[in-house]
């Protein structure tokens, strides 16, 4: 037999109740906000303390509310962090159960696919993905299971403001982890990500991609094309992820195709540049936008990784000399419409010259003595001090290394008077102390 007290609180309860199914939208509005203001951190045995242990009924009206209504944003944005109140209750799982016995994930996932939807109502969905993506392993298998992580890229690559974005990010790394059933379908989502036109998404994507291809431990041939074309950002943090993320995938079978591509991109297609140059050069500003056109970005950004990569490893800068990376360095520096990629591939080149004698022999042969004596003297600002006929033999080079011709410029690299160890010693010295730009 219930007490007194405990009638008077089941009373209240059904009163509230019937007041909530009564009202209209202005006052379930105003019912939200103060549940919102009052309940924040709550336990779920305080919520059930707070309605009588009818705090489920309450997270039912919310939900079937919200089912009803969130196509046109009605009270969205309350009616989402009210629901999250009841999520991220600790010792609360009940109510995840309940919110998702409803179809919660499918909705909160149509949400995000809502155009009439505010970017803030969408974030607030996002988080309550994140909350039921961190209850267990069962719970992303459910949003995957829902094609969510399609659902979820999709409203990555279009959002426009970087919390949300970053919010996605967590999201998604958080469906990487600890989910080896659909972790390939995450990393696969990812590498789709670097083709969008955000910038900041290409980053985040890019930031979590070094972490889950750790976790998947295979790299999938896609990455390859995909990474390599994030090169042509003009944003120089997307840049450096790339380039970190190229340096990780080193480790992986599609190091071979990832040299081989960053090779090739040192000399970009006739076609693509004649037609970008050809609707340059009809607008003002020229020159200003020939520096900014996508494949010479991408050629000085594949200049620079070649140099990070080939510094960190003697082996990978053997396998770049025999895909004749020495001829496309040259041609970079003879292009005269794009003044860093001749720089970044005359600092790059500079260092194969330094480290192997017989890449010192070719190249000066194929410049000349007077221009190589310029490049010796300063590799950074040689396209500063050269003419346009230099420049012209630098783009038209012909230099073409044959393999076994490494191992005969090795041996006599050390054939001086001063032994093998000083010799290394002091090229090492070097070529440390003058820093990749």
């Amino acid at each position: 037999m219930t007490s007194i007290k405990e009638q008077a609180a089941i009373s209240r309860l059904i009163t509230f109740l019937q007041e909530w199914d009564s009202a209209g939208k202005v006052t379930r509005r105003h019912i939200l906000e103060n549940f919102i203001l009052a309940n924040q951190d709550k336990t779920g045995p305080e919520l059930e303390i707070e309605f009588s242990q009818g705090a489920s009924l309450f997270l039912a009206r919310i939900t079937a509310w919200l089912r009803l209504t969130y196509m046109y944003g009605t009270c969205l944005e309350q009616q989402l962090k009210s629901i999250g109140i009841f999520l991220s209750a600790a010792s609360g799982q009940r109510y995840l159960l309940e919110f998702l016995e409803i179809g919660g994930i499918l909705t909160l996932l149509e949400i995000l696919g809502l155009k009439q939807v505010k970017e803030e109502d969408k974030m607030e969905s996002v988080k309550l993905l994140q909350l039921v993506a961190k209850s267990g392993r069962k719970f992303k298998e459910l949003i995957c299971e829902s094609y969510g992580v399609r659902s979820i890229a999709e409203f990555f690559a279009t959002s426009k403001s970087e919390a949300t974005q970053e919010q996605v990010q967590i999201l998604l790394d958080t469906l990487g982890h600890g989910n080896p059933k659909y972790q390939n379908q995450v990393y696969k989502g990812l590498i789709a990500l670097l083709k969008c036109t955000s910038p900041k998404a290409q980053q985040l994507s890019l930031q979590t991609l070094r972490i889950i291809q750790s976790i998947v431990g295979k790299a999938h041939p896609s990455i390859v094309d995909s990474v390599l074309s994030v090169l042509r950002s003009l944003n120089f943090e997307v840049q450096y992820e790339a380039i970190q993320l190229i340096k990780d995938l080193m480790a992986y079978v599609v190091r071979p195709a990832l040299l081989k591509g960053l090779v090739s991109l040192l000399k970009p297609s006739r076609q693509e540049t004649a037609k970008m140059q050809a609707r340059i050069l009809e607008e003002a500003g020229s020159l200003r936008l020939m520096e900014s056109l996508p494949a010479y970005v991408q050629q000085a950004a594949a200049a620079k990784t070649i140099g990070i990569l080939a510094q960190e490893s003697g082996e990978v800068a053997e396998e770049l000399i025999f895909l004749n990376v020495v001829h496309g360095l040259m041609c970079a520096m003879g292009n005269k419409d794009h003044t860093n990629g001749q720089r970044q591939a005359s600092i790059t080149l500079e260092y194969f010259v330094q480290m192997f004698t017989v890449i010192q022999n070719y190249v000066r042969r194929a410049m000349g003595e007077k221009l190589f004596e310029l490049f010796m003297q300063d590799a950074a600002n040689l396209y500063l001090n050269m003419d346009a006929v230099q420049a012209d033999i630098l783009a038209t080079n012909i230099v073409n290394i044959p393999a076994d011709c490494l191992a005969k410029g090795e041996t006599s690299f050390t054939e001086t008077e001063s032994s093998p160890e000083e010799e290394w010693q002091s090229e090492d010295s070097e070529v440390l102390s003058e820093p990749l730009a």
